[in-house]
């Protein structure tokens, strides 16, 4: 057996114990208060970045660019994933979380400058972002190195994502949405690990956001504004 698989299996012994009363209300069914769709970077935490221990708070989806959209048929639609527990669990509220130095923008970046290739899955998930991505390449500010090049992309890919979100007629209007960047490298501030908020249904400018949120006023926080 391999090693690294025994000791996630040891690790999930100590998750069992310690989880065993923690399911009671849960085992028929489940009523996340979010769903989150967050980039599957082994550094972004999705539960834990919320302090949640608990199991039946988050509906938590990842994938490589924290896409909230899919191909079906030749059309770019909102992701069942994210549909489901807005469908059939009452969740209201849709967080996307994008994250400093994020490898698939990084990756979408270097197909659009330098024709980079990729395995066939993972090219297919480039295309996905490629589109919305080189509309923000056309307005980065001068003077950028590639890190800020790639960290101010991270932030027009979440906004286009939540744009999809407002966009698709399968998302109630009543829906919150919320466009968020995890912080581990020290971009924003010096607080690893902190989530900054980017994007509310919509709104971008920080100021409106601290005058219409004031209570989050100090996690409201943007690289640019175009």
């Amino acid at each position: 057996m391999d090693d690294v698989f025994e000791s996630m299996l040891a690790g999930n012994e100590q998750h069992a114990r310690s989880f065993d009363d923690r399911f009671g209300g849960l085992q028929d069914g489940q009523r996340p208060e979010a769903v989150t769709v967050c980039c599957s970077d082994s550094r972004v935490l999705q539960d834990h970045m919320w302090g949640t221990d608990d199991p039946g708070h988050l509906f938590t989806c990842g994938n490589i660019g924290n896409r909230v959209v899919q191909r079906v048929d030749g059309d770019t639609v909102v992701s069942g994933d994210v549909l489901y527990p807005i469908a059939h669990t009452g969740t209201e509220t849709v967080v996307v979380v994008g994250h400093t130095g994020c490898g698939a923008v990084t990756a979408t970046y270097d197909h659009l400058t330098d024709g980079l290739e990729e395995p066939p899955g993972i090219e297919h998930c480039v295309d996905i972002l490629a589109p919305a991505l080189e509309s923000g390449m056309e307005n980065l500010p001068d003077g950028l190195d590639r890190e800020g090049t790639i960290n101010h992309l991270v932030e027009y890919n979440v906004d286009r994502q939540i744009e999809a979100l407002e966009e698709s007629d399968h998302v109630p209007d009543d829906t919150a949405l919320v466009g968020v960047v995890y912080d581990f490298q020290d971009i924003y501030t010096d607080r690893r690990g902190e989530v900054h908020v980017i994007n509310v249904d919509g709104e971008t400018d920080p100021e409106t956001l601290r005058e219409s949120s004031p209570e989050i006023e100090s996690r409201i926080r943007r690289l640019w504004t175009y």
